[in-house]
């Protein structure tokens, strides 16, 4: 375990290889599972704001479901807010091109309707952050999952640990002085 500025990291997160395969996994993470992407609660009040720049981009389902049940729904099964999932498991928010889930968000954020991109646990995954009740430290571990294999076995071919992967969603999370410091960690580890 590997102490960032005040977060916990497991050593996984440095040592594993991983990387992205949508030709292979098709985006599973999007609807495979029993909850949705979990959301911070500032990012409710970012979804509601953005959410008439995201419909145009989503079924009539999830429209339906965003409109008639809102941004996110919580799991109370897990006390967490998440994001809505439809009947067949799919997040409200996936949009399918050519067999492949993208994120409908994230598809208006690229083509320049809003400035928010998706949420941070999908920017991060498949990295997870648990924050501990009593003390409120957070502690970032790897979800690990076999949809995920051709991601694991893209990484190894590309030669990408993990925590470079996420890099991205580390920083928009940490900062970049978090992101410095556990990069500078990680490379004293492989030295070693």
């Amino acid at each position: 375990m590997l102490i960032i500025q005040d977060k916990l990291v497991n050593d996984d997160i440095v040592e594993e290889y991983f990387a992205c395969d949508l030709n292979a996994c098709k985006g599973a993470c999007c609807w495979e599972g029993d909850y949705g992407a979990p959301l911070e609660k500032e990012e409710i009040d970012i979804l509601e704001e953005i959410m008439p720049d995201v419909l145009p981009y989503l079924d009539e389902e999830s429209n339906n479901i965003i409109k008639n049940e809102g941004v996110s729904t919580y799991f109370s099964d897990i006390k967490t807010v998440g994001t809505p999932l439809k009947q067949t498991g799919d997040c409200v928010y996936l949009v399918r091109e050519n067999g492949i889930a993208f994120c409908g968000i994230e598809k208006a954020y690229y083509d320049g309707k809003i400035n928010f991109i998706k949420p941070v646990s999908c920017h991060l995954y498949p990295v997870r952050i648990e924050k501990d009740k009593f003390t409120g430290f957070e502690t970032l571990s790897y979800n690990r999952w076999k949809i995920c294999n051709p991601a694991c076995a893209n990484g190894i071919k590309k030669a990408m640990p993990l925590y470079r992967f996420v890099k991205n969603g580390l920083i928009r999370k940490y900062g970049t002085a978090f992101y410095e410091e556990l990069e500078a960690a990680a490379e004293h580890l492989q030295e070693g």
